[in-house]
């Protein structure tokens, strides 16, 4: 089990990689492909950010914080990237996005 002082920038770090991977499936079933590229892009981005994020806090690294920070910054872009977007899936991943930023900034300062 990871560090419990982790448990809930964990989870929500979980959350945002899984709407962000749904995110980018879905934006390449829309229509306009091409007008989806910059969201399908960040979506990949971010959801790697928050599973690197999430070995490192499992494993109690050093460099969790900073990992963290920089997840934050990762998911703000791609968060606001996704909110661009009037598609459900756009807008549920923003949401987790700003969600998963708030709570990496909140362990990597505590």
């Amino acid at each position: 089990m990871p560090p419990s002082k982790y448990a809930d920038c964990i989870a929500t770090c979980n959350d945002c990689a899984i709407a962000c991977n749904h995110c980018a499936a879905s934006c390449l079933r829309e229509d306009d492909v091409k007008m989806m590229a910059g969201c399908i892009a960040n979506d990949m981005d971010c959801a790697a950010m928050c599973q690197f994020a999430v070995a490192a806090m499992a494993r109690d690294s050093a460099h969790a914080g900073a990992i963290c920070r920089l997840c934050a910054d990762v998911c703000d872009a791609c968060g606001q990237e996704c909110g661009k977007h009037s598609h459900d899936h756009c807008q549920d991943c923003a949401k987790a996005c700003r969600a998963c930023a708030q709570s990496c900034r909140a362990m990597a300062a505590g």
